[in-house]
């Protein structure tokens, strides 16, 4: 086992524990939810085995759901964000994508802003629209992706600017 799977193991594990033991407590104004933990799925790994990651964001989501008997919303928005990333990282990275030379940290802050903005405005839409599940309520659904979405996006970009390392 490398250092990089150490490291990622522990990223999996500490932002589970965040999200249990802390974030899933804040509900400002019924409307401001963080959820840092798609952070491990942000930063996994270009050339990582398809179908592991699949699984563990599958996995990473179930946890979260079987914190907060949220019936499996977290799995299903976790599972998507998984699948389509490919295409949100061509998106924001064009030909750095393509020859696998992404690295978030030697990015521009701006290609960063958009992965990350992408990446959560699509878990948050698929979470609250699950969560909500009826169609009547589209204007609750945006407000509530909106704001949690602009809440995550800044919670996520300082802790991507504060716990950067040097070689990723």
């Amino acid at each position: 086992m490398n250092n990089n799977t150490i490291i990622h193991i522990g990223r999996f594990l500490i932002l589970v524990l965040v999200q249990i033991l802390v974030l899933n407590h804040i509900n400002f104004l019924g409307y401001l939810n963080p959820y840092l933990y798609i952070i491990f799925i942000l930063l996994a790994p270009i050339n990582i085995n398809r179908s592991l990651f699949l699984i563990l964001s599958f996995f990473l989501g179930l946890l979260i759901d079987m914190a907060g008997d949220s019936g499996g919303i977290h799995a299903a928005a976790s599972l998507t964000i998984t699948y389509i990333r490919p295409v949100i990282l061509r998106s924001a990275f064009g030909l750095s994508y393509e020859f696998q030379t992404v690295k978030l940290g030697n990015v521009s802050f701006g290609e960063r802003l958009v992965y990350v903005t992408l990446m959560v405005l699509i878990h948050h839409l698929i979470l609250f629209s699950l969560e909500i599940f009826n169609f009547s309520h589209i204007l609750i659904i945006a407000k509530k992706t909106l704001f949690s979405s602009v809440f995550t996006i800044v919670l996520t970009m300082l802790v991507l600017v504060l716990f950067r390392r040097k070689d990723s």
